[in-house]
């Protein structure tokens, strides 16, 4: 159970240990100043943290670089994790109810949390949004840190694109696994890839199934349908994360289907892993996109100890994506290779 929230006066400033400099393309945590200087404490200070639960792999690895990097400074977090939506409505209700300093949430039901939202409001218990955004009638009532999701999108319309392109295809048909539904960050994403997608008419959606952002449940979905589908009625597959895109390969792989190359199924995702990496160096995975979850979580704490520290940080900030293909994929190993 957390205090009830302090409206007493600020901490007392002083130098933050804990600085979180997110690069462009590593998102890295930067050494501390030198030269023996304090660290700001938030002892005493409580988050509750209404993210993704650990059983995904992004909330997993999101969750342990968020904790790790607000631990030295003695603010206490608790979890209040999960993937289902119900039962994050009723945490969230628990975490007002609790008062805490600050509720971070990833969304997963973007309209059941809209209610939940107004009452931190009229609480007074400040949210902090990550990854995906609010519904629109409450974004002026939170605070957010937010993958550019739409570009997400446009960057794997534009992996099918080039690698159907490259085959040589005049016509292409494609499968999509998305997370989500009830989340922006899913409707984000197919909002970029149907916008890139249709300045290539020839290519098309003959598919499109909610996979839930889980593994296998992705590989379940593919399999089911590169059989109704068969190798001359699926040319290319779109998976939301590497965590779902490769599943999709193994699947395909099963069923006889050649990856990538000159003729094989062209298969992208859009937010990175070691796992990915390592397919698209071996050909596979034809490209990703960054949004890391190590990255934005760093950019995460780091937005929180600003605010707890009285910093008036900016009321959304939106991390910098970049599109991932053999291409590039060197600059981009280091930064998508720590999930």
């Amino acid at each position: 159970m957390f205090r009830t929230r302090s409206r007493g006066p600020a901490l007392a400033a002083g130098t933050l240990a804990l600085t979180l400099l997110t690069t462009a393309c590593g998102g890295q945590t930067a050494a501390p100043p030198s030269g023996g200087a304090s660290a700001t404490s938030l002892s005493g200070k409580t988050i509750a943290l209404v993210g993704y639960g650990n059983s995904n792999p992004w909330g997993a690895y999101f969750n342990k670089v968020f904790t790790e990097r607000l631990a030295p400074t003695g603010v206490q977090v608790g979890d209040m994790t999960t993937m289902d939506p119900g039962t994050q409505v009723q945490k969230f209700n628990q975490a007002v109810a609790q008062k805490p300093d600050l509720i971070v949430v990833a969304i997963i039901d973007t309209t059941a949390m809209a209610v939940p939202i107004k009452k931190a409001k009229a609480a007074g218990v400040p949210v902090l949004a990550f990854d995906g955004p609010p519904d629109p009638a409450v974004a002026d009532e939170v605070m957010s840190v937010l993958s550019d999701n739409e570009k997400l999108g446009e960057y794997a319309a534009q992996n099918i694109i080039e690698g159907l392109k490259a085959q040589g295809r005049d016509s292409g048909n494609i499968i999509v696994l998305t997370g989500t539904k009830s989340m922006l960050v899913t409707q984000h994403r197919m909002k970029g890839f149907a916008k890139v997608l249709a300045t290539a008419p020839q290519y098309k959606v003959v598919e499109e199934q909610d996979a839930n952002w889980d593994p296998q449940l992705s590989g379940s979905i593919a399999q089911q349908l590169l059989a109704k589908h068969g190798k001359d009625g699926v040319q290319a597959a779109y998976g939301m994360a590497d965590y779902m895109a490769l599943p999709i390969i193994q699947a395909a792989k099963q069923a006889g289907f050649a990856i990538g190359g000159k003729d094989g199924l062209i298969v992208t995702s859009s937010n990175c892993f070691k796992a990915g990496i390592d397919s698209i160096k071996a050909g596979e995975l034809y490209g990703t996109a960054t949004e890391d979850p190590g990255t934005i979580a760093e950019q995460t704490a780091d937005y929180v100890v600003r605010y707890l520290t009285g910093k008036n940080p900016p009321r959304s900030e939106t991390v910098q994506e970049e599109r991932v293909t053999a291409a590039n994929v060197s600059r981009f190993a280091e930064q998508c290779s720590h999930a």
